[in-house]
């Protein structure tokens, strides 16, 4: 697949709005390629760039539309795709973080993003996961999934932040309404959000399991994001986060509700370490579901249905014996590898557009 994008449009200093496919080749001329191999899974074998955009099969928007709209630059971003347009070359944009954007429609792109409302998005919007480095090799320094006994009563697992105080949850929603009128002002850009409040969500799930005695919990229910530790507090981040990776490695079944954006990182974590998403459906858009029948893999429970959401955990977890179970976690992990990660995603991504 030949690949361009504009390199004057590069940012160093906001690297994090860099579209992901580019992170393991914008690098120093020091950076080999067994290096990129070892921290991106990706060689320079696996993806062509040129330097002249006639011959590429796709053009890349270097960085996020976000970048591109706090930066003030979105004339230097149109004029790029008007350009690959006259050209007919499709242009990959990226749409990062917990919000959506407004595109200028008289563009063609193809939007990628993690976040989105499944039912107010176009064909040309396309789920991306969120890519993840391999955390059972990074804590656990394996890639084997661990097994687990088969016992009647299912363990479902939980660490994160939740918060069932209504008073907090109608602030919540109050937020987000006033942001939402903000934009219909056309005072603020981001794209409006459902009326929820995710943390109030969250813990009423959270403690409709913790009630139900047909289940065992394991459950770590923070206050603040990330327990509240400093990000520069390295021994504390390692801990509360080795604590996170703990309580999805010892538990059967792991609740993944949406953040601050209609997606849920858990997801993508709970399958690369071999455990079974219980996927709470608000709406979302979920990567490659053309080829993945995300049922296959994930308790899928819809939003309207989440006062069922032991029954559907229970109902599922009784059709499996130990071996299937055992199974179904390395299928979740082989899903991971085999299409979630940078190099299969961007190729079967790609493969099929083309």
């Amino acid at each position: 697949m030949k690949l361009y994008y504009p390199k004057d449009h590069y940012n160093s200093k906001k690297r994090g709005h860099l579209f992901p496919l580019l992170k393991p080749f914008i690098k120093p001329s020091t950076f080999t390629d067994k290096e990129r191999i070892s921290h991106y899974g990706v060689s320079d074998k696996d993806f062509i760039f040129y330097e002249n955009i006639n011959e590429s099969d796709f053009a890349i928007l270097t960085m996020s539309w976000w970048y591109y709209r706090i930066m003030d630059e979105l004339k230097i971003a149109a004029d790029f795709i008007k350009k690959s347009n006259k050209l007919n070359i499709p242009v990959l944009v990226l749409l990062s973080g917990d919000n959506g954007m407004d595109i200028p429609e008289d563009l063609n792109v193809i939007v990628l993003r993690a976040q989105g409302y499944a039912s107010k998005l176009n064909s040309q919007h396309y789920a991306m996961p969120v890519f993840i480095s391999d955390t059972l090799k990074t804590y656990y320094n394996t890639t084997k999934i661990s097994e687990r006994s088969y016992e009647t009563k299912p363990v479902i697992g939980f660490c994160g932040q939740a918060n069932k105080s209504k008073v907090e949850a109608v602030k919540d929603i109050l937020k987000t309404s006033l942001k939402n009128i903000l934009y219909y002002l056309k005072v603020r850009w981001q794209t409006p959000h459902a009326l929820m409040a995710p943390k109030f969500l969250r813990a009423t799930l959270v403690y409709k399991i913790l009630k139900d005695k047909r289940v065992n919990s394991n459950f770590i229910i923070r206050k603040k994001y990330r327990a509240g530790i400093n990000t520069n507090d390295k021994k504390n981040t390692h801990k509360t986060t080795l604590e996170f990776f703990d309580n999805i490695l010892n538990s059967d079944y792991v609740l993944c509700v949406r953040g601050a954006g209609d997606f849920s990182v858990r997801l993508y974590e709970t399958l690369a370490m071999g455990r079974i998403p219980i996927f709470v459906n608000t709406d979302c858009i979920l990567p490659l579901n053309n080829s993945v029948n995300w049922k296959d893999h994930v308790v899928w429970v819809e939003y309207k249905e989440r006062n069922q959401i032991v029954e559907k955990v229970l109902e599922y977890h009784s059709k499996l014996s130990e071996l299937e179970l055992n199974n179904q976690f390395k299928k979740n992990r082989e899903l991971w590898e085999t299409k979630l990660q940078l190099k299969p995603y961007f190729k079967e991504l790609l493969n099929s557009i083309n």
